[in-house]
C-alpha cells in the first residue's frame, strides 16, 4: 500500500472527513484491522484565510509548497490538498515536488465524464466560483460550468466560512443551498459540484434528484485507488 500525504486544515472539519473516509475505504476493501497509510500536515486555517482575504496568493503557494516538500520527505508517495480553493496555487506545489500531485478538479472531471454530463452547477467559495483556476480546468475538458447569481454566491460563501468551517451545520442553511441549486436546475444544469470540501457536511446525494459531485468523496476515492495500485 502506498502512503498518502495530505495538506489539510482548510478547514480541519473537512480534513477530518478525508482521514475518516480514507481509513474506512481501506478497511472496507481489505477487512480486518487494515487502515490507510496517511501523513497529514494540518495547517492553521486562520493564517491561510488571511492570505486569501488579502490576495497574498504567492505567499500562500510558497507556504503550501513547503509543506508538500516536507510530506514528500516524510515518505508520501502522492500529495493531495484537502481543499478546492487553495488549488489556485496547485502549480506552485507541483513545481516543488517529485511525487504525483492529485488535483481535486481532475478527479472531479473524471467523475463527471463517467456520467456523461455536459452542464454542471458549481458551488464553492467566492474564489472558486468567480475565478478561472477551477472553472477553466473543467471548461478545457468540454464541461459547461454554471455558477449561482451574485446574490446567491454571497450566501454560499458566507455559510462556508461562518458556519461549515466552524462545525455549524444548520438546517436553514441547507434549505438555502437547496433553493439555490433548484434555481440552477431550472436553468438547465444536469449535475452539481460541491466545489468546497465542507459542503458535503450540508448537502448529500439523497437531497437532490440530479447527480451530486461531492469533491471530498471523489478526491478520497481517487487517492484510495492510487494507494492500492500496483
Amino acid at each position: 500500500m502506498k502512503t498518502i500525504g495530505l495538506i489539510g486544515g482548510m478547514s480541519w472539519e473537512s480534513s477530518a472527513l478525508y482521514y475518516q473516509q480514507l481509513n474506512r475505504q481501506i478497511q472496507q476493501r481489505y477487512g480486518g484491522l487494515h487502515s490507510a497509510q496517511v501523513i497529514l500536515n494540518s495547517v492553521n486555517f486562520h493564517d491561510i484565510e488571511v492570505l486569501q482575504r488579502e490576495n497574498r496568493w504567492d505567499e500562500a503557494g510558497q507556504y503550501l509548497a513547503k509543506i508538500a516538500v516536507q510530506l514528500e520527505a516524510a515518505g508520501a508517495d502522492i500529495i493531495a490538498l484537502c481543499t478546492n480553493t487553495m488549488h489556485k496555487v496547485a502549480a506552485e506545489i507541483e513545481r516543488a515536488i517529485y511525487r504525483p500531485f492529485l488535483h481535486i478538479a481532475d478527479a472531479t472531471i473524471q467523475a463527471i465524464q463517467q456520467q456523461k454530463i455536459q452542464r454542471v452547477g458549481l458551488l464553492g467559495t467566492a474564489f472558486t466560483m468567480q475565478q478561472d483556476f477551477y472553472k477553466g480546468r473543467l471548461l478545457a475538458q468540454g464541461i459547461d460550468v454554471q455558477t449561482p447569481s451574485a446574490h446567491d454566491q454571497i450566501i454560499i460563501h458566507d455559510v462556508i466560512y461562518h458556519e461549515l468551517c466552524r462545525g455549524h451545520v444548520l438546517e436553514s442553511s441547507k434549505q438555502q443551498y437547496l433553493n439555490i441549486i433548484q434555481a440552477m436546475i431550472e436553468q438547465g444544469i444536469e449535475g452539481v459540484i460541491l466545489g468546497c470540501t465542507e459542503i458535503g457536511l450540508l448537502i448529500q446525494q439523497q437531497d437532490l434528484n440530479i447527480p451530486v459531485f461531492d469533491t471530498t468523496q471523489i478526491h478520497v476515492n481517487a487517492l484510495v485507488d492510487f494507494a492500492l495500485s500496483l
